[in-house]
């Protein structure tokens, strides 16, 4: 797979420049961020733990991202889709291809402990009973 800490440095900042440019994205990060290095050091650190298994991160995203009330569904769609061009654009197709599926993962477990602290949780479905 060949994932090393200058890809993640590279992936990480050319993502967050898309970022900052985004129009939907943009204005969120940088109400949340005054000094961006600190931030893309923690983002490196956070996709080395992930991928290289540094233990680096020792955050807790969940809490950051409680601060912003709005942040919904439509705003982890347009995270991934930049990630994604921001994913193939910097690494070879098999790395690529895992950073997305762990960032998809990511999406998924931090919308749904949003929505759980948020006191939005998916309806209940029938329990599963025996004939």
């Amino acid at each position: 797979m060949g994932v090393s800490e200058e890809m993640i440095r590279a992936l990480v900042h050319g993502f967050y420049d898309r970022i900052r440019a985004d129009a939907m994205l943009g204005p969120i990060f940088t109400a949340q961020i005054d000094d961006w290095e600190p931030h893309l050091a923690t983002m490196c650190d956070f996709w080395s733990s992930m991928l290289l298994m540094s233990k680096r991160y020792d955050g807790r995203p969940v809490p950051a991202h409680l601060k912003m009330p709005d942040l919904d569904r439509p705003h982890f769609e347009r995270w991934l889709e930049l990630f994604r061009s921001a994913a193939m654009d910097q690494c070879p197709p098999d790395a690529a291809a895992l950073f997305v599926d762990r960032a998809e993962r990511v999406a998924q477990s931090l919308q749904l402990s949003l929505d759980f602290q948020r006191g939005v949780l998916p309806p209940l479905k029938a329990p599963i009973r025996a004939g």
